[in-house]
């Protein structure tokens, strides 16, 4: 027999998420996530894939699994700690450190458990983080768990950054401050102020963190925001995942020797939870040597991201300040881009609509991600489609 209580909080709260126009459908994928998907039995182009460059479905990287698995079998069967690490998670962390141009590296099993282990591994309640304010909830709930004071500052306000640093440093409370920031923001595809962020925190002795879950494999030439701007010996935590631009799944820290030696006896999902599967392991570790090798999926990339935003403003769409290929359609009322997202659904275009707490109320949209295995003819139809339902909504 099921609590009254409980049942009563979850009526009451599913039909108030459903009046706002807050509750999130869950649409089945029937088969591969690539650029067009079956939904229901209908074909769409997609544009709400994280797989950036197209490598979740790439030849190279499922022969390199299916190989795995005949030698490694299809799970690592422990913890790392115990005996899960194999040596294609030792190969993984080598090649990861290679990559983001570290002494080191630590593999996790999800960009969000290297968040919630990483942060709280190193930040006590003794301790202060500065938060930018449109930080990943992954971000947000590992600075929870951490139990440190969160200072949050305005998104990319360099100026409040600084003051606020300079408040934590002179209260005299805190034995360790922190600062950290996503390298690119996911839901407006602007970037972290780097350079500036770097500045503040060696003036104040800072601790410096970046999640790079969606500038890894986008920015500087597949490297990441980090590389973009040169500060590889500047940052001290590159956090990163391998379900996005290498389109497997996983998370690491890159850093110094001594910090990840100190992750891989303090990180909970690392001492607690089994390992990624071998043939995660080993294709997440061939696409970065793709990426390594040369920039083409890249630059592919960042073409189809610039046409598709070229095509959508030109309608008239608000794609906000993105700086990156992903590209926002901001409608603002959370139950109209949830009916825009409805309508591209039924012209032939999956583009899920984002709306609060993903987003701040008001701000709701429609979150486009081209991909590097996108052809401009596909990108064309898109874009004639959102004209179709921008006019007929009086969206432009």
């Amino acid at each position: 027999m099921s609590s009254n209580v409980l049942d009563t909080f979850l009526n009451e709260g599913l039909s108030e998420l459903r009046d706002q126009g807050l509750y999130n459908e869950i649409d089945p994928v029937t088969g591969a996530n690539g650029p067009t998907i079956e939904i229901d039995g209908k074909q769409l182009i997609n544009l709400s894939s994280n797989n950036y460059l197209g490598l979740a479905t790439d030849e190279v990287l499922k022969q390199v699994a299916k190989k795995a698995i005949d030698t490694h079998g299809v799970g690592a069967g422990a913890v790392r700690t115990i005996n899960g690490t194999l040596d294609l998670h030792v190969e993984l962390e080598k090649k990861i450190a290679a990559f983001k141009g570290t002494e080191a590296a630590i593999a996790f099993q999800s960009g969000f458990n290297c968040n919630m282990g990483a942060i709280s591994s190193v930040m006590d309640r003794n301790d202060a983080i500065l938060s930018d304010a449109l930080n990943h909830a992954s971000i947000i709930d590992g600075c929870r768990l951490s139990r440190a004071k969160i200072i949050p500052f305005e998104h990319s306000n360099m100026e409040d950054l600084r003051n606020k640093a300079k408040e934590a440093v002179e209260s005299g409370q805190y034995k360790k401050i922190m600062v950290i920031t996503d390298g690119v923001f996911s839901m407006d595809g602007d970037v972290a102020k780097l350079p500036e962020i770097v500045e503040i925190a060696e003036e104040f002795d800072l601790i410096t963190y970046v999640d790079d879950a969606h500038g890894s494999g986008v920015m500087g030439e597949g490297a990441g925001t980090v590389k973009h701007f040169g500060l590889q010996d500047k940052i001290d935590f590159q956090m990163g995942t391998l379900s996005k631009a290498i389109g497997v799944v996983g998370g690491y820290v890159a850093g110094k020797k001594n910090l990840i030696d100190w992750l891989k006896v303090r990180a909970r999902p690392f001492l607690f939870s089994t390992a990624v599967t071998p043939a995660d392991a080993i294709a997440s570790t061939k696409a970065i040597d793709m990426l390594m090798e040369n920039s083409r999926l890249v630059d592919q990339l960042w073409e189809n991201g610039n046409y598709l935003k070229k095509g959508l403003k030109e309608l008239g769409f608000d794609i906000g300040e993105s700086e990156t290929p992903i590209t926002p359609c901001i409608i603002g009322d959370e139950k109209d881009a949830q009916q825009f997202s409805k309508r591209l659904f039924e012209e032939g275009v999956y583009a899920k609509s984002i709306v609060f707490p993903t987003v701040p109320k008001g701000t709701g949209r429609v979150r486009n991600m081209p991909t590097a295995a996108h052809t401009k003819e596909m990108l064309d139809d898109a874009i004639a489609i959102y004209e179709k339902i921008g006019k007929e909504m009086n969206i432009i």
